[in-house]
């Protein structure tokens, strides 16, 4: 084990100092063998479904914001059909869930309380769609690394066991293999886990700013209610 080390630490320093060449982004890819090809297929989609719950939840976010800054005035004036009707016209998840409430302020509060949780559920899940994708390729992205990182360690050791004797040059394609499978998960994980985390942290914001806007709601049908009895 001990001439093992030492001669991996020569591989290395070989590597430095050796004609200044430079690993390009085809020579890793090829390098890292064949466990690449599903480190770069979990890249791949990780970058697709960033971009699109970006997208997504900046676009809801925003519709967000337009439509609770109108109708929080109206619900506060009780205003309550004006509000309806502007919750009915906007796509935005608040919009949903405050028509689907207040399409029930004449049946009392309680159905309206009943309305708005079951709409709120609705699209909170649609507003963490995607997300399971990015969670799991956070996880799975460094397992794949390890995982090629064994079958580059087994390859080494095939070599030693091969040849009979510890050398650098046998050993060295196992533990690139090793190195860059290992470099490879890391690398893709950790941003996708960053995003999937800055997401979920998102998400909690626009479902805060829903329940808001819901209780004021609903507390203003409770309002109505009382005057009217």
């Amino acid at each position: 084990m001990a001439s093992l080390t030492v001669s991996a630490l020569m591989l290395l320093q070989e590597a430095q100092l050796g004609a200044g060449q430079e690993l390009v982004l085809s020579e890793i890819w090829e390098a890292g063998g064949f466990m690449m090809w599903p480190l770069g297929f979990c890249m791949v989609v990780g970058t697709l479904v960033i971009i699109w719950k970006l997208i997504d939840l900046l676009m809801k976010s925003l519709g967000n914001r337009k439509l609770l800054s109108e109708v929080d005035g109206l619900i506060a004036q009780q205003r309550l059909d004006q509000a309806l009707a502007l919750g009915e016209e906007s796509k935005a998840p608040a919009g949903q869930i405050l028509s689907a409430g207040l399409k029930r302020y004449k049946e009392g509060t309680e159905r309206v309380t009943q309305a708005v949780e079951n709409a709120g559920a609705i699209e909170v899940s649609k507003l963490e769609r995607g997300l399971v994708w990015l969670a799991t390729l956070s996880n799975v992205a460094p397992l794949l690394g390890f995982l090629g990182t064994v079958i580059g360690m087994i390859q080494a050791f095939q070599a030693i066991e091969i040849a009979g004797e510890v050398e650098a040059t046998l050993v060295a394609g196992g533990i690139k293999v090793a190195l860059i499978t290992t470099a490879t998960g890391l690398t893709i994980a950790i941003p996708i886990s960053i995003a999937h985390n800055y997401f979920v942290d998102r998400v909690d914001h626009i479902v805060i700013d829903m329940e808001e806007s819901a209780q004021k709601m609903i507390d203003a049908v409770h309002a109505v209610e009382r005057g009217t009895g």
